[in-house]
């Protein structure tokens, strides 16, 4: 992608005190596109194939501007989580859980113990809290298996976070 067509999907971002610069129907003309989501998911499939994060962060935006459904996005998305190279791994896990799937807890489990390099400062372990947060909205016996293992984990954070999930869901 170019900078100047990252530049218009930046127009896309609600900004504080200027709103929007660009509009969804000005992006896909663009683009040649009628329908924002198809788009999304060939510009993010384009950007993992070519590894490029900031890439991949335009087809995200791109995505929520076009209102597409996260559900169409979750194979390349559970592919791209656990790749060292972007830094959308919060924001993967975020939109993930809002599919409240069980085919999303093996990606879900994965996110409460691995800590991508990029986010090896947060002592808060924010992406793990997220993880288990979108696992305690899951329905089904995988996303509970999942918690019952973090029920004695050695982190608190993610042993407090893992008692609350399941005691939310009627589980202790």
């Amino acid at each position: 992608m170019s900078p100047e067509e990252q530049k218009l999907i930046m127009g896309l971002v609600f900004v504080p005190g200027q709103g929007r610069t660009r509009t969804l129907d000005e992006v896909l003309a663009h683009f040649g596109e009628s329908d924002g989501g198809a788009l999304a998911l060939r510009l993010l499939r384009d950007a993992m194939e070519r590894r490029d994060a900031d890439d991949v962060g335009m087809a995200l935006i791109l995505r929520a501007s076009a209102g597409a459904s996260v559900e169409e996005f979750m194979e390349p998305l559970t592919e791209l989580f656990p790749a060292e190279w972007h830094r959308g791994h919060e924001e993967i896990v975020s939109m993930l859980g809002r599919l409240r799937s069980p085919k999303t807890v093996p990606t879900l489990a994965l996110a409460t113990h691995w800590v991508p390099e990029c986010l090896d400062w947060d002592e808060n372990r924010a992406l793990a809290v997220k993880a288990i947060w979108a696992l305690g909205a899951v329905p089904g016996p995988e996303a509970r298996e999942v918690l019952e293992g973090l029920r004695d984990d050695e982190n608190e954070i993610i042993r407090e976070n893992a008692l609350r999930q399941l005691a939310r869901r009627g589980e202790l």
